[in-house]
Order: C-alpha cells, then structure tokens, then sequence
C-alpha cells in the first residue's frame, strides 16, 4: 500500500475505507496479518487511535478479526455492511424481484417442511393482520410477522439468516405496496391462498402464490 495522507475530516471514515478498499483489492489474502497499528499510523498519516478505531470498526463489520497475542487478520474480503448499504441504494423493482426470489423459495420448503408451531405462528400473524383493517401500521407489523414465520417455517438456516438481513429492506417493500394505490398491494385473501398451499403442503402452489402476489407490483414498476 503507497503511503497516503488522509483529510483531516472524519479520520476514523476515512481510515475505514482505506482498510476496506486494501481488504476488497487482495492486499492482505484472507487469513493474512494486515500490518501493525504503527505501520498503519505511518501509512495513513494518522495517529494510532484513529487507526486502532477504524479496525474495531471492521472487526465489528466482520471484516477483520483481532486474535488475542497473535495481531488482527483478514476474515472475509466482502462487507456484509457495504453490501447492505449498496442494497438499500437499489431500486424498489430490484427489492421486490429479491424478495420474491427469497420468499418463494421459503414457501416452497415451508409447505414441505412446516410443523404444528409453525402453521399456529402463521395462522396467528396472518389473523391479526386481517383485525388489523384500514391501520396500516399495525397491518405492515403482522404481515412482516407472518412472512417471518413462513420463512421460519421454511426450517433452512441460512435462508433465515440471509432473510433476516435483508429485513429491513423488504419491510420496506411491504410498507411501499401498502402506502402507494399505484402498486397492488396482496390482498388478505392472498395471504390466505398461500397459507393453504402450506398448510396443505402443496410446495408448488406456495411457490406460485407467492411470485403471483408480488408479479402485479412489479408489472406496475416496470410499466412505470
């Protein structure tokens, strides 16, 4: 790495992206020493606080990983947060056509997979959204609850895990269809078509239902 200065503004950002741009070239392999915090320091021009924050901030991102009396390594090149604030810069279609690809997916191993539990957690979430009437926030609350227990239902830990971190992302979508009358938002009979097929244990039905009650959304985006 040529030795840079780097602004004096926001040091510690600053020092964050040079360590994450050195990690995504290949400079320091997976399971490689980067340099000490002194050299680090020299490199940067900054003083070993800023740099020693700036690991612990990867070091938390899942980036690097400090092992105690040996120094810090390499752990992964690609961060699980850029990768997620990249996401969240998409485009509604994009999120959506994700969603889909994840919760059809679930539908179709929930239907194979689900237990008594299972099926008492998605009647329960998809009751209270159907109580839940014209509140739109209480009805986007249990209609992510009730997508949650489909992929719960699903019994694949990491489709959970890769769902989960995208929660957010697709809350979003829920509350977009709901709040905009230019995207068909699912409608509770939907919602109870694809519990049947799960219920029934149907796993190609589930599939279908799920991509049918998000294809209008997306028809209307790409329209749009």
């Amino acid at each position: 790495m040529n030795k840079a200065k780097l602004p004096r503004l926001s040091l510690v950002d600053s020092a964050v992206a040079e360590l994450r741009s050195a990690v995504a070239r290949g400079e320091w392999p997976v399971g490689e020493r980067i340099p000490t915090e002194s050299r680090l320091s020299e490199q940067f021009g900054v003083g070993r606080n800023t740099v020693r924050e700036a690991v612990r901030v990867l070091v938390h991102a899942g980036l690097l990983e400090t092992r105690q009396g040996a120094g810090t390594f390499v752990r992964a090149r690609l961060d699980p947060t850029e990768a997620l604030r990249r996401m969240e810069r998409s485009t509604l279609r994009d999120q959506l056509e994700m969603r889909m690809a994840l919760e059809a997916e679930a539908a179709r191993l929930a239907a194979q997979r689900r237990d008594g539990p299972d099926l008492d957690a998605m009647h329960s979430a998809l009751a209270a959204r159907g109580a839940a009437g014209a509140n739109l926030p209480l009805r986007i609350q249990h209609d992510r609850a009730f997508h949650q227990a489909m992929i719960a239902a699903a019994h694949n830990r990491a489709l959970a895990e890769l769902y989960r971190y995208f929660s957010e992302a697709v809350a979003r979508t829920i509350a977009r269809t709901e709040y905009d009358d230019s995207l068909p938002e699912p409608s509770q009979q939907d919602h109870e078509a694809l519990l049947a097929a799960v219920e029934r244990g149907d796993a190609s039905a589930a599939e279908q239902q799920v991509r049918a009650m998000l294809a209008p959304a997306l028809a209307a985006l790409q329209a749009s």
